[in-house]
């Protein structure tokens, strides 16, 4: 415990059902290393005495945690994980003086029982706390690469989109101001997002209006060869995300897949609410392995949303890829309920 230092606890998130689930497995294993290590005569009726004694201890804990785990947690880790570790040894005594009543029907302390009770405690919370710190440790590692990432991805804006927006706006100050100043618009919003810091959230709606203005700003290059259908069915438009979580898949279909065929290709940008999780698919057309300039990878930015994803709504969400129909296809999911805690 004594590496435990830091500005913001690591106890995590015990309302969630898989950890509990998890913490109840360990719980009963534990009982069941103790009864084995006594090697009783009656083994069943000790592990089942053993294991509702350990449960209880590891249930009311969990129970404290996932409703003061905010606070404690603003103790900082060893504070955390000193009082983590207090609320355990409290625990075992209360549960057994409620042993001692239940079984012999007297309030008092059992010093032969009790020791032992208390030692094996105060090892298996120690080990436990540790190892959650570290686990606390390794994820925020893990989050500050796709964080790193994120930065890298957000500052790289490849030049030739640049160039040739550029170009187009230059081209259409003289035919349609009008219509140049809404690209520059579309330009600045989407510079303004790439310089914006890794940590800001963003909404689904915010990012869907971000995707519309780089298309359109595609579409006054690439013309009739870049044809984009819309399938959004009742988004939850207010659910935040990562920022540019679909700009950078957008321009990997584009830059893939249309602009290297000769007869352009078609986008569809698909979306779907279902069961509270969102899906959202982006598919493209393929360019022919004979089309002039045809282009292999898309793997840095799809690995770069993938990342993002998962760090921040956790197991819950993903990305698939692959062919369907003859196109190309990533589809992302993640809960409507946001981040993981």
């Amino acid at each position: 415990m004594s590496g435990l230092a830091g500005k913001q606890g690591f106890l995590p998130n015990f309302c969630d059902i898989r950890l509990l689930f998890a913490w109840v497995l360990t719980a009963e294993l534990l009982a069941i290393v103790l009864s084995l290590a006594a090697l009783p005569q009656d083994f069943w009726q000790t592990l089942s005495l053993r294991s509702l004694f350990v449960q209880w201890v590891a249930l009311m804990l969990a129970l404290i945690l996932c409703l003061g785990r905010r606070h404690i947690n603003r103790l900082g880790h060893w504070g955390a994980g000193l009082v983590a570790w207090l609320i355990v040894l409290v625990l075992t005594l209360g549960v057994h003086l409620a042993a001692q009543y239940l079984l012999h029907g007297v309030w008092g302390l059992s010093p032969a029982t009790l020791a032992p009770a208390l030692a094996i405690a105060a090892i298996v919370s120690a080990v436990a706390l540790r190892y959650l710190y570290e686990l606390h440790r390794h994820q925020e590692r893990e989050l500050a690469e796709a964080r790193a990432r994120a930065q890298a991805l957000q500052a790289r804006i490849r030049p030739h989109f640049l160039f040739n927006s550029m170009n187009t706006i230059a081209s259409l100050t003289h035919v349609d101001p009008d219509l140049a100043e809404e690209v520059v618009q579309d330009l600045s919003d989407l510079f303004r997002a790439s310089l914006a810091h890794a940590d800001r959230l963003s909404t689904l709606e915010e990012e869907l209006a971000l995707t519309r203005g780089y298309l359109r700003i595609e579409q006054q290059r690439l013309g009739s060869r870049l044809r984009i259908t819309w399938d959004l069915d009742d988004l939850p438009l207010d659910v935040r995300v990562p920022p540019l979580l679909l700009q950078p898949l957008l321009e990997n279909a584009v830059y893939h897949g249309i602009e290297p065929a000769v007869e352009g290709g078609d986008i569809v940008v698909a979306g779907r609410f279902r069961k509270g999780v969102v899906n959202i698919s982006v598919s493209n057309t393929l360019a022919e392995k004979g089309d002039a300039g045809r282009r292999e990878g898309h793997q840095m930015a799809q690995a770069n949303v993938a990342d993002r994803l998962s760090a921040f709504f956790g197991d819950g969400a993903g990305m698939r890829v692959g062919e369907v129909d003859g196109r190309y296809q990533v589809r992302l999911f993640f809960p409507a309920s946001g981040a993981q805690e």
